[in-house]
């Protein structure tokens, strides 16, 4: 620039160290850090400033070298910050009101920032930002205090009139917090809302806020505030500017506005011009039970009926929007009775001389009584009592030409129009029905009109909004004077959409019932406690019985079922009535002609209806018929392979014992490893005729008594002989005897070892524990083997059933003795269960009810 003068090189300097080199610069010379404190200053400071550099070092530049800070100053420091470019920039001290040139240059821990006064004539507002020149030019002729603060609340500069009403000179608050100046720090109150404003401005918000300040001593001023934060084109947030207005003289006004309403006998409440109700007089609060401050902005809304609010929020906006008086009917809470009373509400905007609204004042007055004579008057009208026979969701009046003469508000927002928007004439606001429901809609319209007739009509309505049709049924009814004489027709149009949706889900339901109740292979039968009441055909055709069997009440689920399967039907049904639900179960059925049909049976409870149920029927003669085929072909091979079995034994074990009197052990040896494999041939061949039996009910047991102590201890003995791979641990004694079959006892006890034995390879016990109560002997033998998965220990003693896994899949077996071992614990009157964790092994417990005499 022409008016700056040069600078020196701080670097190009030989022989001079750099500190040489910033002292002896001519003008006043600063480096910042990056918080923008002080970290060095020149001796030339102390010229332009007055004050040695010492002092400044370590403190806020912004806060104390006043006579150097301007809003001009503060944004080329933000701006060098930013861009890490050098910034040059020219302004006018607010304090000194000398011209300073400014060079900044960013350093690798700050800004290096150089000063020099200039010879330049006074700006005429040298003070503020240009831009801000023509606002304060408008401002002068009022009561406008104008700042501009750092994010953190130092003021960078202000105009002249807060400084002329707190008498002071301008170079005592620049550099200060602005909320310790004298216009905040006398009010504490007002200092802690000036501070939550800066704060909240410097995060980007526009603040306002009102408040009273005292400038000096004996002046009192309200202000209205208004912080503003400026942002550059990143949005970040550059600076604050403080707007305070004088609004001392409004007030006051306010204030005898306020005791004047106070005085009138009326509900009387003032509001701001955006509609903000801020005041109520004390009749208003005594009458609602609520404070001002619970009322203010839409507080009032919670003493006004709930079927009042949406309407009477929606005209108050109205009239706010728009400018114009308010009138309107509302319901409003006595707090005293808790009782609604009906109130004509009317509000008035006050304008000044440009036509701005600046204050909207309002009344409440009682028309309770007025509004209960109308509503007598309306129920004693015609229209009244057809209005009462119809739905009132969207409501609507067309007289006798056509024309529509009313809609209600729901029926406008649904559609979409406005009242002046929509056709007038019935026959063509029906571009608003689907397309398919038009002409059926004019044809029962164009009879109702000639016949006088109720027109009702089920027509799908367009809404706006979404562009989807909903299903409403449609209802009008003539409305006629004295002379009979059509005056008008009043409809309504109510939603069915979710009972239409209803309709076809119960349709579709009842057609899968139907599907399901034709089926040709489920019996489906309903049932109240034991009396069958409905049955499909598959059922009738299943058992023989008729409709009129039915009719008469001669399917009775007690009666269709043999005497074998009553207790198993009893407790089926008993799970029902207990779960809601009955586990399916096999059971026969007595067919009409009197044979006896296997089924498969189950149900549930209806839940509307818990005296019925609904129950299956699956025929399960064809499973029963292959079952007893499969047993006979068992106990057919089983007796087969019996004899030449036996023979097969008895020879081997003569032709061995014939080669060891003859001395040829070699030979003997060999036939001794071909009765192992005989051996458990014929103990798979016993078994399956054991099974074979026990299907046929024709299982033999001996009674004899067994002393149980005894007899373990000599089937352990002969399974530890038999398998010397593991060790049978034994804890307890038993001294106790059981009437029953000791073959079959020790049956049971040599399988459970077996089992133990064979299903723990990588073990080394098998552990048994015998344990005797007042009541019962209960016998566990624990393995540690590969255990059972939970989901399969209940099948475990099902005929033919083995646990299925890779590991046990590899162990020999048909499944059949563990099914052997249940069947001949319960002969016994006892119990047998398992307990089993996979890879940790298992555990049965047979327990046995203990004799009296034991």
């Amino acid at each position: 620039m022409s008016n700056s003068k040069p600078i020196k090189s701080l670097t190009s300097v030989s022989h001079e160290t750099p500190l040489t080199l910033l002292e002896t610069y001519p003008g006043a010379l600063f480096f910042l850090d990056e918080a923008e404190k002080i970290v060095y200053a020149n001796t030339s400071t102390q010229t332009m400033l007055g004050v040695s550099p010492e002092t400044l070092v370590g403190n806020s530049f912004w806060c104390n070298v006043p006579q150097l800070v301007s809003p001009s100053l503060y944004l080329a420091v933000q701006k060098t910050k930013q861009t890490r470019a050098p910034t040059e920039v020219e302004y006018v001290s607010p304090v000194t009101q000398t011209w300073l040139h400014v060079q900044l240059s960013p350093t690798v821990r700050g800004i290096l920032v150089q000063f020099h006064k200039m010879e330049e004539p006074l700006p005429s507002r040298e003070a503020f930002f240009p831009d801000q020149y023509h606002v304060t030019d408008i401002l002068e002729s009022m009561y406008v205090g104008i700042g501009f603060l750092t994010t953190e609340g130092i003021l960078l500069d202000i105009n002249d009139v807060p400084l002329a009403d707190a008498q002071i000179q301008r170079e005592e608050v620049i550099g200060k917090p602005f909320a310790e100046t004298p216009w905040w720090s006398s009010s504490p109150t007002s200092q802690h809302q000036l501070r939550a404003a800066i704060a909240r401005a410097s995060r980007g918000e526009t603040v306002r806020f009102e408040t009273l300040v005292h400038p000096r001593e004996g002046m009192e001023l309200y202000l209205e505030a208004v912080i503003i934060p400026h942002k550059d084109r990143h949005h970040s947030v550059e600076y604050l500017v403080y707007v305070g207005t004088d609004i001392t003289e409004r007030k006051r006004a306010e204030a005898a506005i306020h005791a004047l309403i106070d005085a009138l006998p009326q509900l009387v409440w003032t509001g701001r011009p955006d509609g903000y109700v801020d005041s109520y007089n004390q009749r208003w609060c005594d009458y609602t039970g609520i404070a001002t401050e619970q009322a203010q902005g839409n507080g009032w809304l919670q003493c006004i009926h709930p079927d009042d609010q949406q309407h009477i929020l929606a005209l108050w906006q109205d009239a706010v929007q728009n400018g114009r008086p308010y009138e309107a009917e509302q319901r409003m809470r006595q707090s005293t009775t808790g009782a609604y009373r009906w109130f004509l509400v009317r509000a008035t905007p006050f304008k000044d001389t440009q036509g701005t609204i600046f204050k909207w004042f309002g009344t409440c007055t009682d028309i309770h009584d007025k509004k209960r004579a109308e509503q007598q008057l309306k129920e004693s009208r015609e229209s009244l009592r057809v209005l009462a026979e119809t739905v009132p969701q969207f409501v609507w009046m067309v007289r006798p030409d056509g024309a529509y003469e009313y809609r209600n508000q729901r029926l406008y927002d649904y559609i979409g129009f406005e009242l002046e928007q929509t056709p007038s004439d019935w026959q063509r606001s029906c571009q608003f029905i689907h397309p398919e429901d038009r002409d059926r809609t004019r044809e029962l319209w164009q009879h109702a009109l000639e016949t006088g007739a109720m027109f009702e009509h089920e027509e799908r309505l367009i809404n706006a909004q979404t562009g989807v049709y909903r299903w409403f049924l449609t209802r009008a009814l003539p409305v006629r004077d004295e002379a009979g004489q059509i005056v008008k027709w009043v409809g309504t149009s109510t939603d069915i959409e979710e009972q239409k949706r209803t309709e076809a889900a119960l349709r579709a339901s009842q057609e899968r019932v139907n599907a399901l109740m034709n089926s040709s292979i489920i019996g489906i039968f309903v049932s109240e406690d034991s009396q069958i009441v409905d049955v499909n055909d598959t059922f009738l055709r299943m058992t023989g019985y008729t409709r009129k069997d039915l009719r008469e009440g001669g399917i009775n689920w007690m009666q269709i079922t043999p005497p074998e399967y009553l207790a198993r039907t009893v407790e089926a049904y008993q799970e029902l009535y207990t779960r809601q639900s009955m586990t399916p179960y096999e059971k026969e059925y007595i067919c009409k002609d009197g044979s006896h049909l296997p089924v498969l049976v189950g149900a549930i409870l209806l839940e509307h209806h818990p005296n019925q149920s609904i129950g299956f029927v699956l025929d399960n003669s064809a499973r029963k018929e292959l079952e007893q085929r499969k047993d006979a072909f068992i106990s057919m091979a089983s007796h087969e392979l019996k004899t030449p079995l036996t023979a097969l034994k008895m020879q081997t074990q003569l032709a061995r014992r014939r080669l060891e009197r003859q001395s040829l052990q070699e030979a003997a040896t060999a036939l001794e490893m071909v009765e192992k494999p005989v051996k458990q041939l014929e103990r798979l061949v016993e078994e399956l005729l054991d099974v074979s039996k026990i299907q046929a009910g024709k299982l033999e047991y001996r009674q004899e008594m067994v002393d149980l102590g005894v007899l373990l201890r000599e089937v352990v003995e002969t399974m530890q002989q038999t398998h010397s791979s593991h060790t049978i641990v034994v804890r307890g004694t038993l001294h106790s005897s059981l009437m029953g079959d000791r073959d079959r006892l020790g049956q049971v006890f040599t399988n459970l070892l077996s089992n133990a034995i064979k299903y723990s390879p990588g073990a080394e016990t098998i552990e048994m524990d015998l344990r005797a109560s007042e009541d019962a002997v209960t016998i566990r033998v624990q393995d540690h083997g590969l255990g059972i998965p939970r989901e399969q220990c209940d099948k475990i003693f099902d005929r033919f059933y083995r646990v299925v896994g890779p590991r046990q899949r590899a162990i020999p077996g048909l499944g059949m003795g563990l099914y052997i071992v249940a069947e001949i614990v319960k002969s016994h009157g006892g119990i047998i269960t398992v307990e089993s964790d996979v890879g940790k092994g298992s555990t049965f417990t047979v327990t046995f009810p203990k004799r009296e005499d034991a």
